[in-house]
């Protein structure tokens, strides 16, 4: 099976069961892949969609802008994502996608989508919830920002960007890359980037992370996920416990 596909399908193992002939109908999707640079959109909000996109390499950022130009990061999406779902039935796009870090994106159109879930209604069922899930992660990330203080906002976003990449084997240890800029971080929490460098500083001289030259370690991970307030369950992710990996 070729990489990309076999990573989609990774993803989709962690929401649900396939089967054989499932298996065998993704690995017939043609696919389009292309290599981007960092802060490259992808998608941008108003176009009308005629395909998805699945992410293989790098770290997406959806993203909305004020009337002002300030920028709201509402969800990161890791490789074996399908960001854009939506576009197959809203004409057109109400939220930007940008990479943001160097990434390589698979394109699948909306036709080659449909046809396959034509002839399984379990590949419905996995897109559907798949969508589903995205929707959960964008509820948790608002009580992130409205509820949660700036310490527990950031320790909530790494915990939960650890959990996805090992969800799909992209962490071997407590370690994983993560090359984002202070000022995206900050677009992302809800806060300035001078108050995400306080922030880094205070979890950095309690042991909870090592964050250096684009790498993240969480040296204890139990620590963090109490300071994040963080539970997995709103990743609806199958053996959720071993997935997070902590022992």
């Amino acid at each position: 099976m070729r990489p990309a596909l076999a990573l989609l399908m990774r993803r989709l193992d962690t929401v649900t069961v396939l089967e054989r002939q499932d298996r065998e109908i993704l690995a017939a999707l043609p696919i389009e892949i292309a290599a981007f640079e960092d802060n490259h959109d992808i998608v941008r909000e108003g176009e009308h969609r005629d395909r998805c996109f699945v992410v293989l390499k790098g770290l997406i950022g959806s993203y909305k802008l004020t009337g002002e130009g300030a920028r709201q990061i509402p969800s990161f999406y890791v490789p074996g994502d399908m960001p854009d779902m939506q576009s197959i039935h809203l004409s057109r796009m109400d939220v930007g996608f940008r990479t943001l870090m160097p990434s390589r994106i698979g394109f699948v159109s909306h036709a080659a989508i449909r046809l396959a879930c034509a002839q399984s209604f379990t590949l419905i069922e996995a897109f559907w919830r798949m969508t589903l899930i995205d929707a959960s992660i964008f509820r948790e990330w608002l009580t992130n920002i409205g509820q949660r203080n700036a310490l527990a906002r950031l320790a909530h976003v790494f915990c939960e960007l650890f959990v996805r990449l090992k969800a799909v084997g992209l962490v071997p240890d407590h370690s994983f890359d993560l090359p984002l800029t202070q000022q995206e971080l900050g677009d992302a929490i809800g806060t300035s980037s001078v108050h995400v460098n306080r922030v880094l500083q205070e979890l950095r001289k309690e042991g909870l992370i090592v964050f250096r030259e684009g790498r993240l370690t969480i040296p204890d991970w139990s620590r963090l996920a109490e300071v994040g307030d963080f539970d997995p369950a709103y990743l609806h992710l199958r053996e959720t416990g071993r997935t997070v990996g902590t022992r």
